[in-house]
C-alpha cells in the first residue's frame, strides 16, 4: 500500500486487528511509501517488503530485495532459509542501497513536491481522464492515507479520455523528460503503460473489470525541476 497501479491504500492497523484475531502474520509491501512516508511495523505489520531496487536505492543502478521485522523468532527462520537457498546480495549491492538510503529523506521530499503539482496539473488537463493520487481529498482513502503516511509520494496514474491503446502509445513515444520503463522510485521521472507492460499478462476483460483501462499510464515522479516535468507532460499529452 499503495497499490500498483491504481494507488489504492490499505488500512494497515485495521488489518493488523484482524490478522491477530485470525493468527495470521500480516506483511506489508511498502515500496512505494518507502520509510520515509510510511512505516508499518508501527502500524502492527508483522513483516514489511521492500524492493530496494525502487526509493531506497533511488538511482536505478541495483536489484535487491529487503525484509524488515521485530520478531527475532521470525528473523531466524527467514535468515535460515535465505542462507540455504543461497539469496545474498553481493556487497556492491549492498553499498549502492546503504549509499542510497543517505539521500532517501532529501529525495523523498522532493518526490512529494513534484508529486502534488503535476497531480494537480493532469487532473486540470481537459484531455486527462482520471486522475488515480492518494492525495486528493476525494480520493476513497484518503484519511487512512493521511492517518498512516507523512505525505503521499510521486507514483501516480491517469486515464485519457480518448481511451485507447494507440493513444496512450502516442503519449509515451512523446515524452522527452520523463523515460519510458517498467521501474520506479529513482531520480529520474519514468512512464508505463500498464496494459502492454507490467500487466500485460492479465486478459483484457479481467484488466478491464479492476480498472486497468487501455489509456492508463502510471508516472514515477522524479527530482527534476518540476517546470520541465509539467512542459513535458503538457507537450505529449498534446
Amino acid at each position: 500500500t499503495p497499490t500498483n497501479p491504481l494507488m489504492n491504500i490499505t488500512d494497515i492497523a485495521a488489518l493488523s486487528v484482524i490478522a491477530k484475531e485470525a493468527g495470521a502474520l500480516l506483511c506489508v509491501d511498502n515500496t512505494f511509501a518507502s520509510p520515509y512516508l510510511q512505516n508499518p511495523l508501527d502500524l502492527g505489520a508483522d513483516l514489511v517488503m521492500h524492493s530496494a531496487t525502487k526509493y531506497l536505492g533511488g538511482h536505478s543502478d541495483v536489484i535487491q530485495g529487503c525484509l524488515m521485522m521485530n520478531s527475532s523468532e521470525l528473523r531466524e527462520q527467514l535468515y535460515f532459509i535465505q542462507k540455504s537457498c543461497g539469496a545474498v546480495p553481493g556487497p556492491q549491492d549492498c553499498f549502492l542501497v546503504l549509499r542510497g538510503i543517505k539521500t532517501l529523506h532529501v529525495r523523498m521530499q522532493r518526490h512529494c513536491e513534484n508529486g502534488r503539482q503535476v497531480a494537480h496539473f493532469l487532473r486540470s488537463h481537459p484531455k486527462v481522464g482520471k486522475v488515480y493520487w492518494c492525495g486528493f481529498e476525494d480520493h476513497p482513502n484518503y484519511e487512512i492515507a493521511r492517518k498512516q503516511m507523512s505525505d503521499f509520494g510521486g507514483m501516480m496514474s491517469f486515464t485519457l479520455k480518448d481511451d485507447n491503446v494507440d493513444t496512450a502509445k502516442k503519449f509515451l513515444s512523446s515524452t522527452k523528460v520523463f523515460a519510458l520503463a517498467e521501474s520506479l522510485g529513482g531520480v529520474e521521472s519514468l512512464v508505463n503503460h500498464p496494459a502492454s507492460m507490467t500487466h500485460a499478462s492479465i486478459p483484457r476483460e479481467e484488466r478491464i473489470k479492476n480498472g486497468l483501462t487501455d489509456s492508463l499510464i502510471r508516472l514515477s515522479v522524479g527530482i527534476e525541476d518540476v517546470e520541465d516535468l509539467i512542459e513535458d507532460l503538457q507537450q505529449a499529452i498534446g
